[in-house]
């Protein structure tokens, strides 16, 4: 009699502790299920690269950089700047970041990210100047919002002020304009 009330209360017990395992299997599962969007538009602790040096500028949102003898190249973080054939738009905005960023300045990467084609994602600095919102200010790029988190004022209200002032591709209208409408 003894020895069936152990093996009852050693069922009992494995019982529970199954339970509770499950328990823990389904709250895993929901903060591995829920979380991406948990975390939508909160970003991740940046990588700082000091002591670059421009390489090369491709367009108006993409450069190589020479970073301690490493050639990385570089995606400008919350800009989209336009096309190359987003004709006179495309030329001039990579011509003004070259005018920003000539061939052997010294750069410093606030790094995000990297993206699918496996560039860095990163703010660009001069000094202590972002070349991303010298880019939106002048109006040679428009805040890429699908990718710029809302907490990044700066970017939005340097967009803002190179439309409402009609520099750059905000001087005419169309949707030529923004890089992302004419790309689709």
């Amino acid at each position: 009699m003894k020895e069936r009330k152990s093996h009852r209360k050693n069922a009992g017990l494995r019982a529970h502790l199954a339970h509770r395992r499950i328990g823990l299997f389904w709250a895993v599962a929901v903060i591995a299920l829920v979380g991406p969007w948990l975390l939508k538009g909160c970003t991740w602790p940046a990588t700082v690269m000091e002591g670059c040096s421009v390489s090369s500028v491709h367009d108006g949102d993409t450069l190589r950089a020479d970073c301690g003898g490493e050639q990385v190249k570089v995606r400008l973080y919350c800009i989209d700047a336009p096309e190359l054939a987003q004709k006179p738009w495309g030329r001039e905005s990579r011509d003004y970041l070259r005018e920003l960023a000539p061939r052997e300045t010294t750069i410093r990467l606030k790094v995000y990210d990297r993206d699918r084609y496996g560039r860095l994602v990163a703010e660009v600095f001069r000094g202590e100047e972002s070349l991303n919102g010298a880019m939106l200010s002048a109006g040679h790029a428009a805040v890429y919002i699908k990718y710029c988190p809302r907490a990044n004022r700066a970017y939005y209200r340097g967009e803002k002020e190179a439309r409402q002032a009609k520099r750059g591709i905000w001087e005419k209208s169309g949707l030529q304009q923004r890089p992302r409408e004419w790309r689709h």
